[in-house]
């Protein structure tokens, strides 16, 4: 639609809200607006951000199609509960600085959570529209909107910096600068204790500068949220690993911290455990997307030493978000041939729907119901195929996605210079190794109690070291529970 048609639309219905409100009906009548989108040929060799964005005018249809819920049941699937229904009222009237501030009331990085968090799995879920239409994707576009007001912010004078309360003479370390751990900064900041950030990497934002890759989020969107803390007066320490730089036991024993937050995520990638993974041109998604995102792999030679395969073809091994990201990313760098190596079928992918949607747009070849039993290399111990086996689907596992079942004698082989294991992680063990006094699962993750406190007096922990494999926004609602427990604990409530 065009936008003089966009602007005629939205005439009307403001003047008919001015008589009186919109009924369901009208608003079921508003065709849901699509997010614009750079071409999939010309993006497959650019890193700029697919997803542009909504218009003022896409904006403010989409949030005139909420039915403004006298009971929403959108904030039962957000994690940080954010007013949902509130914010939408406020961008459906224009009135944009009120729809930031209500959100952030929950969340300190809308921009961030816009793009990336999977609000069809979480509050667009629950939206009473999505059901009528039994299509989360079909809801109120919630992440979108909050996209939108957040990008809006950044053009205007809006973006404050938090008030900070009177010195309160307490030290609080936060372990680990991705989402959750910016939340714990900035919360406990706020209640006026002298925070500092410790991150192991050169540059703060965990996950978000690291892992997810700058065409679905921007780094400089992650470095004005850190720029927030720096404001503040948060203290931000890279280069720094806890467990090796210093423990624990060392920053409150010896370094005079009253309390920690450990938010370091799950770092240590799974392999499959097959013949050939050590083969030159085999990656774990880590190694790869890190490379390429935080070290800038993909401008090698224009304005970064980092080097990179340089692939013809590529299998990916893995169904969710970070076998896309991994898969997108090799289109990117310059790869004929990308393949995605799934045992499942596309409907038990984890990752979202968007980025199936993305990957396949981009030319790269989904090979579900197969997997790799062995890699092979070639005299120089260089990839140069995978074996793999297909597979056809059995009875529900623990997962309550059906088992894949291999079926004998389907061998086949795909010839590939470069393997990218994107099958999951686990706990680094570095923290466990050195700091006896947390308890950790089976699993290598820390137990916790309701209110994010380990075993240890003092020391709260949240995100993927607590949950396994979470999403930006479970990191930064565990955050903020634990935020408000170590300043109840430092005599600081809220």
């Amino acid at each position: 639609m065009s936008e003089q048609a966009l602007k005629s639309q939205l005439d009307e219905l403001i003047k008919k809200q001015a008589v009186s409100q919109l009924k369901p009906s009208d608003r079921y009548a508003i065709e849901a607006q699509p997010m614009p989108e750079q071409d999939p040929v010309a993006r497959r060799s650019s890193v700029t951000e697919v997803a542009q964005g909504y218009t003022e005018l896409q904006a403010r249809l989409e949030a005139m199609r909420c039915l403004q819920c006298k009971n929403p049941l959108c904030i039962k699937g957000c994690p940080v509960a954010i007013p949902i229904r509130d914010f939408i009222a406020h961008i459906a009237n224009g009135q944009y600085q009120a729809a930031l501030a209500v959100i952030k009331q929950a969340s300190l990085l809308p921009a961030v959570c816009g793009r990336v968090c999977p609000q069809e799995e979480q509050c667009q879920l629950e939206c009473v529209i999505g059901r009528k239409y039994k299509d989360p994707m079909k809801a109120v576009s919630i992440g979108r909107l909050e996209r939108f007001v957040a990008d809006w912010a950044d053009g205007s004078d809006a973006a404050e910096t938090p008030d900070v309360g009177p010195a309160t003479g307490k030290k609080v370390a936060v372990v680990g600068a991705g989402p959750g751990g910016i939340v714990v900064a900035a919360d406990a900041r706020r209640a006026g204790h002298d925070v500092t950030l410790f991150e192991a990497f050169h540059k703060p934002g965990g996950v978000l500068v690291y892992g997810i890759p700058e065409f679905r989020l921007p780094k400089a969107i992650v470095q004005k949220e850190v720029d927030v803390l720096t404001r503040m007066g948060v203290k931000i320490v890279t280069n720094f690993v806890v467990g090796r730089t210093r423990t624990i036991s060392q920053l409150m024993q010896e370094d005079g911290f009253d309390a920690v937050y450990i938010g370091v995520g799950a770092g240590l990638p799974r392999f499959m455990g097959i013949e050939g993974e050590s083969l030159v041109g085999v990656y774990s998604a880590n190694e790869y997307l890190t490379r390429a995102n935080l070290m800038k792999a993909y401008d090698f030679g224009q304005g970064s030493d980092t080097p990179i395969a340089q692939s013809k073809h590529v299998a990916v091994i893995g169904g969710g978000n970070v076998a896309m990201d991994s898969a997108r990313t090799a289109v990117r760098l310059g790869a004929e041939k990308v393949y995605l190596v799934y045992r499942r079928t596309e409907k038990e992918m984890p990752a979202r729907l968007e980025e199936v949607h993305h990957a396949k747009q981009e030319g790269i070849e989904f090979r579900l119901l197969q997997s790799p039993q062995r890699i092979l290399g070639n005299e120089e111990f260089r990839v140069e195929a995978i074996e793999c086996l297909q597979y056809e689907l059995g009875e529900p596992d623990d997962s309550g996605r059906r088992r894949p079942v291999a079926i004998r004698g389907s061998e086949f082989q795909l010839p590939v210079d470069t393997v990218i294991m994107a099958i999951g992680n686990t706990a680094n063990p570095l923290i466990r190794q050195t700091t006896p006094e947390i308890a950790f699962n089976k699993w290598g993750n820390i137990e916790v109690d309701d209110q994010c406190k380990t075993s240890m007096d003092g020391v709260y922990a949240g995100g993927d070291i607590v949950l396994g494999a979470a999403t930006v926004i479970l990191a930064m609602g565990q955050g903020r529970i634990a935020a408000k427990a170590i300043n109840e604990y430092l005599g600081c409530p809220d």
